[in-house]
């Protein structure tokens, strides 16, 4: 009796030690603070403090518009100047806060040279600002083929800002556009915006390829910090990571 109590002892031990395995382990997945195949957190001169593959080759979506918006402010052209319902100007900031496909597009084809000259001119200037691998083929992001690291995406969000429009687009949460005589209201597609943190450069992204993505400048207690994420799980994950790597770089 005594043998058989002692082995039935033993089998319990065992299950509840596999019950106990099998359940950290899915705590430790449900977890998991950060879903990207590639993130990286760098000081404001672009050193990298941490970062997980940040060498690897990723499709950027609609972080892409960065680029798009740094070579049409270059070219100085009228920011007032009507394309189709909307400024330049307006473009530009419905591409920067609400992602906008369609004003990048334009954005593009209204380039001097057009579309063509433009993507020469976002590439050119990722070549100067020495963005390795780098490649665009389009102005919005929805193409696979527009591909970088997330090292070479810090050298982009430190360049981009210099540019003001930029700037005040990265800290708009809720854009209003008069249209004859009503209003439309767009929102910033980064959630933060507007609540404490001080953005400097932001700009989310996602295409199935891409994942969800982010690429950012902030003012943090511990000075300008970047933050480039690339391959999240979704869209919901990538804003929680960046939380977590704001906290938790030091």
């Amino acid at each position: 009796m005594n043998l058989l109590s002692n082995r039935v002892n033993k089998i319990l031990i065992v299950f509840i030690a596999c019950l106990f395995i099998f359940a950290s382990t899915a705590d430790a997945k449900q977890r998991q603070p950060v879903t990207a195949t590639s993130w990286l957190v760098a000081d404001g001169n672009g050193k990298i403090i941490k970062s997980i593959n940040h060498d690897d080759l990723h499709s950027i979506a609609s972080i892409t518009k960065l680029m798009t918006a740094m070579v049409v402010l270059d070219a100085n052209q009228d920011l007032n100047e009507r394309i189709e319902k909307f400024t330049r100007r307006q473009h530009l900031q419905l591409a920067l806060i609400k992602s906008n496909n369609h004003s990048a597009d334009l954005l593009c084809e209204n380039y001097p040279g057009g579309t063509e000259a433009c993507v020469d001119a976002m590439n050119a200037k990722a070549k100067k600002l020495g963005m390795k691998d780098t490649s665009f083929v389009d102005g919005s992001g929805i193409n696979d083929d527009n591909v970088s690291t997330s090292k070479s995406l810090v050298k982009m969000v430190l360049a981009a800002q210099h540019y003001p429009l930029i700037v005040k687009s990265s800290q708009t949460s809720l854009m209003k556009i008069k249209l004859k005589n009503t209003y439309l209201s767009f929102k910033n597609t980064n959630p933060l915006v507007g609540k404490h943190q001080k953005f400097l450069v932001s700009k989310t992204g996602y295409i199935r390829a891409a994942g969800g993505c982010i690429a950012l400048l902030m003012e943090t207690d511990k000075g300008k910090r970047a933050i480039i994420i690339l391959g999240s799980k979704n869209t919901h994950t990538r804003i929680p990571e960046v939380r977590y790597l704001v906290k938790n770089v030091k």
